[in-house]
């Protein structure tokens, strides 16, 4: 049986332009990813995925960020906020649909405690969600406020779990287990040599496409083609949050590549950021009535290009690093089991090439 692994470990290479030495959205510098699993029992099958920009205070150094919405079946809170000023002051949390609430509480609290916050009374928390309900029992109140304030201090940089873990650990993608996915590319020194990583947590269907390729015996007829997929993408390019607007619908090319349903019930959302400094919101900076030097739109293309391949290739690296899961089907209320995705005959096709 052919291990669980990365894409790019099956020969498999998405796009074309180079990818970071992590292949993560963490080569993105100074960004910070923890995870809380939660596999307990028969039911608990959930968990939450925290995204900090820098491991500064982001409430007093936010950074501008853009939203993007290609179905709206979801409870992305702090959205308005997020469009209205094109700017992030929270981590980015991902979980499940009926953690949306805790998750908002945990931002809160985590926020307020941060040093030099000591006299602020508004907080815009960023969280987005899929419904685990398939594996989870997602009415049991998991995961808990303060474990999701576990996964904001968990956050660190370098490699990043991948598969059934985090805010993946329940989710189902085209059929089989989903999960949470990531990648990133590097522009040439000509192009800017900036690098952009894209993190996701896949839960929605359609027919699989693995690098354009469909594979007959791993299309699931029956599959449900609803679902959601939150996609976050970062990048060190020194972007306006309308060009990061921008940006974050074209994540949404790299969803359509890997055969998407974009279904009437499917929540697919991206938010895009920059931690570039020279664009950072500082206290100074946003007192000061001066410039500030963003990249034109002339130079944005090869980013786009970026987002597009990072995407779909973080997809498929959440579906080929998912395992196979037991677990609890809330609605139906009984078992059940969703199978990770055969690698195998993507393998022999391969070996056949």
């Amino acid at each position: 049986m052919t291990k669980r692994s990365r894409v790019r470990d099956l020969s498999i290479s998405p796009g074309h332009l180079p990818v970071g030495p992590l292949n993560a959205i963490t080569d993105v510098a100074g960004l910070q990813v923890g995870h809380v699993t939660l596999h307990e029992g028969d039911r608990v099958r959930t968990g939450a995925t925290a995204i900090r920009p820098h491991g500064g205070n982001l409430f007093q150094d936010k950074v501008p960020a853009g939203l993007a919405v290609l179905n709206g079946y979801g409870k992305l809170a702090g959205a308005t906020q997020l469009m209205e000023l094109g700017e992030l002051e929270t981590p980015i949390i991902l979980t499940n649909t009926l953690a949306v609430g805790r998750a908002i509480e945990a931002v809160n609290r985590w926020t307020l405690a941060q040093p030099g916050n000591e006299a602020v009374t508004s907080v815009n928390a960023v969280i987005g969600e899929t419904n685990d309900g398939r594996l989870n029992d997602i009415r049991g109140g998991y995961p808990t406020v303060e474990q999701i304030m576990e996964a904001i201090d968990k956050a660190s940089d370098g490699s990043v779990a991948e598969g059934s873990v985090g805010a993946g650990t329940g989710t189902v993608a085209f059929g089989f287990k989903g999960g949470i996915g990531t990648s990133s590319r590097r522009l040439p020194g000509k192009q800017g040599g900036y690098t952009l990583g894209v993190l996701v947590q896949s839960n929605y269907g359609g027919d699989l496409r693995i690098d354009g390729r469909r594979y007959a015996e791993l299309t699931k007829i029956e599959a449900d083609t609803d679902g959601s997929i939150m996609i976050v993408l970062a990048t060190d390019a020194p972007l306006s949050d309308r060009n990061l607007r921008r940006l974050a619908e074209r994540g949404f090319a790299g969803l359509a590549r890997t055969g998407s349903a974009l279904s009437n019930g499917s929540g697919d959302y991206a938010i895009a950021f920059s931690t570039a400094e020279t664009v950072r919101r500082s206290p100074a900076r946003r007192a000061a009535a001066t410039e500030v030097a963003d990249l034109s739109n002339d130079r944005i293309s090869p980013l786009f290009q970026a987002a597009i391949e990072a995407t779909e290739e973080a997809i498929l690296n959440s579906l080929f690093l998912a395992e196979t899961t037991d677990g609890y089907d809330a609605a139906r209320r009984k078992a059940s089991r969703i199978e990770a995705l055969p690698l195998e005959p993507i393998v022999r096709a391969v070996d056949k090439e």
